[in-house]
């Protein structure tokens, strides 16, 4: 594949990065919210769950880019002029 194709490629998911980590910080405080209220009121252990929902939303997210690196790996770059053996 040529850096062509790749190049837009790689600014989306550069993109999806920042926003699966700012879903993932928005979602942690949003819980943790939630878990303070609910265990001032003595029930703490359904919103772990979600918790580990959140957690494995993360992993899977932060897996994408290497994941795509793999299933369509670069060529590698073309050699500039100056760097070519004789």
């Amino acid at each position: 594949m040529s850096a062509n194709v790749t190049g837009p490629l790689d600014k989306i998911l550069e993109y999806i990065a920042w926003l699966v980590s700012a879903a993932a910080v928005c979602g942690l405080l949003i819980i943790g919210t939630r878990m303070a209220i609910a265990l001032r009121s003595g029930q703490g252990e359904e919103h772990l769950v979600q918790f580990a929902l959140v957690m494995a939303a993360c992993i899977i997210g932060v897996c994408a880019g290497p994941v795509v690196d793999f299933l369509l790996p670069i060529e590698s770059a073309e050699v500039p002029p100056q760097w070519e053996q004789p």
